[in-house]
């Protein structure tokens, strides 16, 4: 039997557990971060034109100061990010995939832009004549790795990583737990989150797009 098992915080956790029950995967849902928002001060709208959006927890937790900028356009990652943007009332010029830095690399973006983003977040580089100005927003905080999680019953463990902190969490909570990793297999998102893993794992499998879709499809074919 093969256990996989999703550490990501909530919403997105239910999500991955919905869209791998689709697949037929039956996924353990072990949240080890919980999202909470944090008091940031708005920049004067009048000085932004457009808004980066990498995480639909900005949107989520990004509290009253949104409603100060529903009339700019916004730039986001993913679909889930492009749903919660529309549903909070924004009008979404662009949505990428693989990262805010794809996005800006691909996008003629505006002169003056406003980042939301996260405590824990990928440093930007800007094209010439695009300035932006980040505010934080959110913080992913973590929680203890239980070593009831695992299934012992189980030959094989798949667990999903979906950021590079959220890796480098895992990884420092298995040291901590004295676990095997050269029994656990990671399926990750990219390279970087593969990176932040470190070695001495079983395998890392890394999917073909920074997505769920991918993820799942990746850890589908793995199960066959």
């Amino acid at each position: 039997m093969t256990q996989i098992i999703a550490i990501r915080p909530e919403p997105g956790l239910s999500a991955t557990v919905e869209a791998a029950r689709a697949l037929g995967l039956s996924v353990t849902a072990a949240s080890l971060f919980e999202i909470r928002p944090l008091p940031w001060d708005a920049p004067d709208p009048a000085a932004i034109d457009g808004l980066l959006i990498g995480s639909a927890n900005a949107i989520r937790h990004g509290g009253a100061n949104l409603a100060r900028f529903l009339d700019k356009p916004a730039y986001v990652v993913g679909k889930t990010t492009q749903k919660a943007a529309e549903s909070a009332g924004f009008s979404v010029a662009a949505t990428g995939s693989g990262g805010l830095q794809s996005l800006i690399d691909e996008c003629a973006l505006l002169a003056k832009m406003l980042r939301i983003a996260g405590a824990d977040h990928v440093p930007l580089d800007p094209p010439s004549g695009v300035n932006i100005h980040k505010v934080i927003a959110y913080e992913s905080a973590p929680l203890p790795l239980e070593k009831s999680v695992f299934d012992r019953s189980a030959d094989r463990t798949i667990v999903l990583l979906h950021s590079a902190v959220a890796a480098e969490h895992f990884t420092s909570e298995c040291k901590r737990l004295n676990i095997d990793t050269m029994k656990i297999e990671l399926a990750v998102f990219g390279p970087r989150i593969a990176s932040a893993a470190g070695k001495d794992w079983r395998a890392i499998h890394v999917a073909e797009r920074a997505d769920d879709a991918a993820l799942l499809a990746m850890v589908s074919a793995l199960c066959q």
